[in-house]
């Protein structure tokens, strides 16, 4: 005999069965707003960002899945001068003036100890959290995976908010995380600029592998 569904359960079925009921899919503006027309901005207008706009954001994608709902991803958003030039130190040649122009500069991080939240995180599993602090590999490797999820999660949503996004890589993590995670369990991932981009900074998109290329039914 199994117990029924908690009235929480109840509720959000009935949410996905009338968000069903109301669309299918998106529209092509949106698909081009996130994915075909969306690019990587290379300049940014000066044009500030708000608090609660990053906030959003970040409430969006936490809401996205990860293994055992682990929610590894760790963010500082780098905004003032001094912390820029910091981060920017760390960066390769070409990645330091977009660092220092960029209105945001996110760094997208996870934390190796996510497992300390399990209990509250994934609570009909209270034991989860021991396959993880006794096995520091898979740690970091559920960490590492699931902080990369999560930071696209972070690009399709500044995307979906009206944000244009940099994200790159191209930077000493180990600086960055001597510089910003100094003391913690974190560990720098990549990063991603946000503000509003300047169209005359933006590349022609590159050339994607066909989907032949990628995909095989067995």
């Amino acid at each position: 005999m199994t117990d029924a569904p908690s009235p929480a359960v109840l509720e959000a079925r009935a949410a996905i069965t009338a968000l069903r009921s109301k669309m299918s899919r998106l529209g092509n503006v949106e698909f081009d707003l996130l994915f075909r027309t969306a690019r990587t901005h290379n300049a940014w207008q000066n044009k500030p960002v708000p608090d609660a706009l990053l906030r959003e954001i970040v409430e969006i994608m936490q809401l996205g899945p990860t293994s055992q709902n682990c929610q590894p991803a760790r963010i500082v958003f780098v905004r003032s001068a001094e912390q820029k030039a910091k981060l920017a130190e760390a960066a390769g040649p070409t990645n330091q003036p977009k660092i220092k122009a960029a209105p945001v500069t996110a760094i997208i991080a996870y934390d190796t100890h996510f497992y300390d939240h399990l209990k509250r995180t994934f609570p009909h599993r209270p034991e989860a959290a021991d396959n993880y602090r006794n096995n520091a590999a898979l740690a970091e490797a559920t960490a590492f995976r699931n902080g990369s999820l999560q930071g696209a999660y972070f690009i399709i949503a500044a995307r979906a908010m009206g944000l244009d996004t940099g994200p790159m890589s191209g930077f000493n993590n180990a600086k960055v995380d001597e510089l910003f995670f100094a003391g913690t369990t974190c560990k720098s991932n990549f990063l991603c600029n946000l503000g509003y981009g300047d169209v005359a900074g933006v590349m022609q998109k590159l050339p994607r592998l066909g989907f032949d290329e990628i995909v095989r039914f067995v």
